[in-house]
């Protein structure tokens, strides 16, 4: 989209593109402000004198003080798994829309909790609202995704729910930064600390404001049996009449692909489970979306992300505010190239590139921090008291930024994509509670002993991190199918038996172009294949 340009499936009237699907796309998306925000924001607020000051933290040991931050900070990734996990169900009967009522609901409570703590109460409350927190962004995390993929048009479904990542990197940006201005303008005090987690308020609330005024998916209707509701809500998204060809053409697909996916495996809440668990390509197809997140995990992005103020104090940044500001950088640095990444990366040279180009930039990244670490030992010089960076150091600060340039625009927002398209709409709620749930898993193991890996490995957890992020490289080529424009319909032929990772996409698209032609000449599909485009066999 770097040029807007669009790479259709087949002829779309300029009308389908319209204000309606992206506003939808932009209020679901808007769960992810809230997500941003509290990954962002808690590591540099546990890190203010007036935080510990205000809990007792001033006066505890190193390693005491890194388990109740990691305590702090993992009790919400827990919340957020079993939340992903309550979405399920939350999404299966009540729809997307509800669903996303709900969380917005469950995250005020949740922030009500923290924001009434104090040197009273002790940190026990903040641990209770970081985890009703984490329930809400567990679920929107798993509701999010899947709306976008199911109203959007195939040829800007990458973009549209890429907008789910920009808006995580938006609550990102004023996260890193908040501690930042409140750190220089505010007094050290309990109102300082405290306007960071009050803030968590503004996207919470306007989700909730938002979320009456989405429009259910189509897709979901018509699996609960409200036809009539989703094709009026399918010809309002698409900004045509119901009766239009293209619309027709829609719906019917989704009728098709729903009747088969019922007759193959069931109607009802344990329907899609079943069918999963008794289905070694879906099976194949969970495990690939699950591991991809923890790929993610295996960048360090969550390590980073939740302890900023340890990273660069690892490389010799000495002083809160300096850090604090350090990181609100490397928060600007994501969002830009989230940007880049929406706006033209990810339906433009597709997911399986991204990857790798993403992989080979950030392990060389963290080799040379992890390098750099080993030789000059910048931790060790700086507890002699204020240092001012040399050249090294400089250079391993400009090669943090580095990194966050190849990540931010390929491993940031890219499993989300692939994971909320992966599979069939019978199974798809379910499933995208297995990938919310699996980001939330493994991002709880890096929350909960990064600070430890700090204290016992030093500059090892780069060459960690870094050494995964090689390894991905060989697990992306070999395992994953590029997904670039394959509509959501026919996504289970690039699992197809013999089919190979790496030629999937190029045999699945050339006969998503030959059917169109085909159809436009008076065949159907099932003329051209001689067998139905969702034959049993793809599926074995």
């Amino acid at each position: 989209m770097g040029h807007f340009s669009r790479v259709e499936d087949r002829p779309t009237p300029k009308e389908v593109y319209n204000w309606r699907v992206y506003s939808a796309a932009m209020i679901s998306a808007f769960a992810a402000v809230m997500i941003g925000y509290d990954a962002a924001f808690i590591g540099t607020s546990i890190a203010l004198l007036s935080f510990k000051a205000e809990f007792g933290l001033d006066k505890v040991s190193a390693s005491k003080f890194a388990l109740i931050s990691a305590n702090i900070v993992s009790l919400y990734q827990a919340g957020s798994f079993f939340g992903s996990i309550f979405g399920y169900p939350l999404g299966f009967f009540y729809g997307r829309k509800v669903g996303l009522l709900v969380s917005a609901i469950v995250f005020c409570i949740g922030v009500i909790l923290q924001v009434v703590a104090s040197s009273n109460t002790g940190l026990g409350i903040i641990y209770a609202g970081r985890v009703i927190v984490g329930l809400a962004i567990g679920a929107a995390s798993n509701l999010a995704p899947i709306y976008v993929a199911e109203i959007s048009p195939p040829a800007i479904r990458g973009r549209l729910i890429g907008l789910y990542e920009l808006c995580w990197q938006i609550g990102g940006v004023v996260g890193f930064w908040i501690n930042y201005g409140v750190s220089i303008n505010i007094a050290s005090g309990r109102r300082q600390w405290l306007i960071a987690f009050a803030v968590q308020f503004i996207p919470g609330g306007l989700l909730f404001i938002g979320a009456w005024f989405l429009t259910e998916s189509p897709r979901w209707l018509v699996s609960r049996d409200h036809n009539s509701q989703a094709l009026k809500n399918l010809s309002y998204l698409r900004n045509l009449p119901d009766d239009h060809p293209y619309v027709v053409e829609e719906y019917e697909s989704i009728e098709r692909t729903i009747a088969h996916e019922r007759g193959f495996v069931g109607a009802g809440f344990f329907g899609p489970l079943r069918n999963v668990l008794t289905n070694e390509m879906l099976i194949k197809r969970l495990f690939i979306g699950s591991s991809l997140f923890a790929w993610q995990n295996a960048t360090g992005i969550n390590a980073i992300n939740y302890y900023s103020p340890t990273i660069f104090e690892s490389i010799g940044i000495t002083g809160t505010n300096t850090a604090l500001l350090t990181t609100g950088v490397y928060g600007i640095i994501k969002l830009v190239g989230s940007l880049v990444w929406l706006l033209y990366l990810v339906d433009t040279l597709g997911r399986r590139y991204l990857l790798i180009v993403g992989s080979i930039g950030g392990g060389i990244s963290m080799y040379y921090i992890g390098a750099y670490i080993a030789i000059s030992k910048p931790a060790t010089t700086s507890a002699s008291g204020p240092v001012v960076l040399n050249a090294g150091g400089r250079s391993a600060v400009a090669f943090f930024y580095i990194w966050t340039i190849f990540y931010s625009p390929t491993w940031n927002g890219t499993p989300w994509v692939i994971g909320a398209e992966f599979f069939p709409q019978h199974v798809r709620t379910f499933t995208q509670a297995c990938m919310a749930a699996s980001n939330w898993l493994y991002g709880f193991l890096i929350a909960r002993f990064t600070p430890q890996m700090f204290l016992a490995m030093g500059y090892g957890v780069y060459i960690f991190f870094a050494s995964l992020m090689m390894l991905s490289i060989i697990y992306v080529f070999f395992i994953l199918p590029e997904t670039k424009q394959v509509p959501l319909e026919r996504m289970e032929e690039l699992f197809a038996p013999g089919l190979k990772p790496w030629r999937a996409h190029s045999v699945v698209m050339a006969r998503v172009h030959e059917q169109n032609a085909a159809t436009a000449n008076g065949r159907t599909f099932r003329d051209f294949l001689g067998k139905p485009s969702h034959d049993r066999s793809e599926y074995s």
